[in-house]
């Protein structure tokens, strides 16, 4: 009994190292691809040097892979752990990080993306209104997507756009293609 305790409280002490690695390495994202298409994405970089606390670390959340950081950049010696499905998300890797809370800021960001992948199992996703709602709360992560390529009001009006064009009755006879 003293011997399961012992390797129990070894285990807890690597889950608090791995919550406050996570804290300065890792990064709770979620990309937002042309096709409206959201991306729910944990990842921690490192190294290539270090891959194995990256493999022991996949070992705990028993999902994920490991991959080069980016493929194209052969200056880049970084390797990164993601975790992008859904399930593996919800049932691994946000239950890790209730039970061993970050210590950052980083935190914050934590919650909301908890809040966006419980939101996207129930499918809210899945139409513009609630698209638009992910999409807030989206664009107040990581300093208020400061490091993002697109601005929100630019997606947002690519989302009503396209649900106007969409509700906008066509006209008979549009479709088809007239011979000169």
């Amino acid at each position: 009994m003293i011997a399961d305790n012992q390797q129990e409280r070894l285990k807890d002490g690597f889950n608090h190292y791995i919550s406050g690695f996570v804290d300065g390495e890792g990064t709770f994202h979620v990309a937002i691809q042309k096709t409206n298409n959201v991306i729910p994405e944990f990842r921690i970089s490192q190294r290539r040097d270090r891959v194995e606390l990256l493999r022991k670390i996949q070992e705990i959340f028993q999902c994920g892979y490991i991959k080069q950081n980016h493929a194209r950049n052969l200056r880049d010696n970084n390797l990164v752990y993601v975790v992008r499905d859904k399930n593996d998300l919800c049932d691994k890797v946000i239950p890790f990080f209730k039970r061993y809370p970050l210590q950052s800021e980083k935190y914050y960001d934590f919650i909301k993306f908890s809040e966006i992948v419980e939101k996207m199992r129930k499918g809210i996703h899945l139409n513009n209104i609630g698209l638009k709602e992910l999409l807030k709360i989206v664009f107040s992560m990581n300093r208020n997507g400061k490091y993002r390529t697109i601005h929100k009001s630019n997606l947002i009006n690519l989302l009503e756009s396209s649900e106007t064009i969409r509700r906008t009755p066509k006209i008979p006879g549009e479709d088809i293609v007239r011979s000169r």
